[in-house]
């Protein structure tokens, strides 16, 4: 998938699948929005459904690579590496990159090809903060927990409209993340 033609379409697809969810990753909306026509497509995808099957591998592979390299110890303590993923999941909002989250979570309701890929995803982040929480010295039990609360924490935060301003849920967050680290 790296020969660079077809990593044009699975780009423009996440910008579809950000805007409209996955009916509107189309080939002629792709095709006019890059500007090209639809042959192109067809000469380096068989159809739409292989299209959608290199998207779901392109996001399962990077958000694993993501989560391995966020928890990777480097040095540090496991509480600051807890602290230093939780600072940027929720300092550093990405709005496309939770769009497109959304998108294929909404996706994985109906197609048991995306459902596949989260499941592959949210097993990733659990197993690797969970190794960062026994680490600390929980036992596996507690380790998974924790790392399920974090993770409902994570996602539940970046959904949540607060009222008072960023100030107020930067506040919020460093409070509730304290929680997480205790």
């Amino acid at each position: 998938m790296s020969d660079g033609k077809g990593d044009v379409w699975v780009e423009a697809g996440f910008t579809e699948l950000a805007r409209s969810g996955v009916e509107g990753v189309r080939v002629e909306v792709l095709a006019k929005n890059l500007g090209v026509t639809k042959g192109g497509f067809y000469r380096r995808f068989a159809d739409r459904a292989a299209l959608l099957g290199a998207m779901l591998e392109r996001w399962r592979e990077g958000r694993a690579a993501s989560i391995a390299q966020q928890t990777s110890l480097d040095g540090q303590a496991p509480r600051e590496r807890l602290r230093a993923v939780i600072q940027l999941y929720s300092e550093r909002l990405n709005p496309e990159g939770m769009a497109i989250e959304l998108a294929i979570r909404q996706w994985a309701r109906s197609d048991e090809n995306a459902a596949a890929a989260v499941a592959s995803v949210d097993a990733a982040r659990l197993k690797h903060v969970a190794e960062l929480y026994r680490a600390t010295g929980l036992e596996a039990e507690e380790a998974e927990a924790q790392a399920f609360l974090f993770y409902c924490f994570i996602f539940g935060q970046s959904l949540l409209f607060v009222e008072r301003g960023p100030r107020k849920r930067s506040q919020l967050v460093a409070k509730s993340a304290e929680k997480l680290l205790d």
